[in-house]
């Protein structure tokens, strides 16, 4: 048997020599990505997001109020002198979010007359928008405590009362695995795996899928000794050991020389990034066995690809999902590589935290069983459509 994995193996290197787009399409691919990502998001956080501001009171509170918010890490004060002004500004893309203080807004609000304090958010800029809103009702709080705090003072309340009344509910917050907030560490943890994904399904679907479109089958049936078993696991034998390569180097990437948070072992999320990459490509393989037309083949795997970033979960919970999608959700090994993530890196709960999502990675492989003798009539007879 082995000599004809062998074989196989060596007929899948001359292609690769002959064919550069196996490594245009995957690690060419994989690198520009993870250059992408990992200096788009090095900063972590968005910082001087630019907030436009509107002062009609030009009181000694609105502008310390605007001063204070051009100072937070966030924000980057941009004035105008009438809100038409700054609304066509918002329209254009230039400030993400319009602040109007009103007229008389010290006045009213040392008189205990409430004023109306309005901003407007851009929410076509999901992440900007509501950066903007949160640096901004953060800053509209202080600014109101402040004025408690000075009244207050007026009255002769002692410092102890005046804490009670002005938050009179502690909040201990903690972020647990991503203390910093830093959207690289939320988003590139996934997005990477998730690209790698990708790239599996769709270069092993071309592998096995061009055999039918060059007529080149009958060929790797007769290296292969005449056995599919042979002649398939020649071929993923290559396709594993690079994938693997690419996939722990990936880990190394992000959780020893970039340094994002793991709180468990790196060998148990190399374990991890093992069983997702046999996984794809099991899915890869039934995909073209099921259908042994090499672009629909690849057309239904860049789907399937695409679906298991918005299934995994990681932007939006699958528990808020319709529960039919909660079902689907389990047919994306990006899922269950998300799962057995949450467990190893943000909590380290090891074995007993994970064990069920690498049972689910593994029952995956069991998927090409039921398509290895269709593959095999099709590798043989070549009876579909070769364009």
């Amino acid at each position: 048997m082995w000599k004809y994995v062998k074989a196989v193996a060596i007929r899948e290197l001359r292609i690769w020599a002959q064919r550069p787009i196996y490594f245009v399409g995957s690690l060419g691919v994989i690198l520009f990505g993870s250059i992408f990502f990992l200096t788009f998001f090095k900063a972590g956080l968005p910082s001087k997001l630019p907030i436009g501001v509107v002062d009609y009171d030009r009181s000694s509170l609105s502008r310390n109020f605007t001063r204070q918010l051009d100072a937070t890490q966030l924000g980057e004060v941009v004035r105008f002198d009438d809100f038409r002004t700054a609304r066509e500004a918002m329209q254009r893309g230039e400030v993400t979010s319009v602040c109007v203080i009103p007229d008389n807004f010290s006045a009213d609000i040392q008189a205990f007359r409430r004023p109306t304090f309005t901003f407007y958010v851009n929410g076509l800029y999901f992440v900007g928008g509501s950066l903007a809103y949160q640096d901004i009702l953060t800053m509209i709080n202080l600014t109101s405590g402040a004025v408690q705090k000075q009244v207050l003072t007026a009255k002769g309340v002692s410092e102890h009362d005046m804490m009670g009344r002005l938050r009179p509910v502690n909040i201990d917050v903690h972020r647990i695995g991503n203390p910093m907030t830093n959207y690289g560490v939320y988003l590139n943890n996934l997005l990477l795996p998730g690209l790698l994904q990708m790239m599996i399904i769709l270069v092993t679907i071309y592998a096995f899928g061009t055999e039918l479109k060059y007529s080149t089958s009958r060929y790797l049936m007769e290296t292969a000794g005449g056995s599919i078993l042979h002649a398939v696991s020649g071929k993923l034998l290559v396709y594993t050991l690079y994938f693997t390569a690419i996939g722990l180097s990936m880990i190394l990437l992000l959780y020893s020389w970039l340094g994002y948070p793991l709180a468990g072992s790196i060998w148990n999320m190399f374990l991890d990034m093992f069983l997702m990459i046999l996984a794809c490509e099991s899915v890869a393989l039934t995909i073209v066995g099921l259908i042994p037309v090499c672009r629909f083949a690849i057309s239904i795997g860049a789907l399937y690809s695409v679906l298991g970033f918005s299934l995994a979960g990681f932007t939006l919970p699958v528990e808020a999902m319709l529960p039919f999608l909660q079902g689907i959700s389990t047919i994306f090994p990006l899922r269950h590589y998300y799962l057995f993530y949450v467990q190893e890196a943000m909590f380290a709960s090891g074995f007993a935290g994970w064990y069920q999502e690498a049972i689910h990675l593994l029952l995956f492989l069991f998927l090409p069983v039921f398509i290895l003798k269709r593959l095999e009539n099709a590798y043989i007879n070549m009876d579909y459509p070769k364009k």
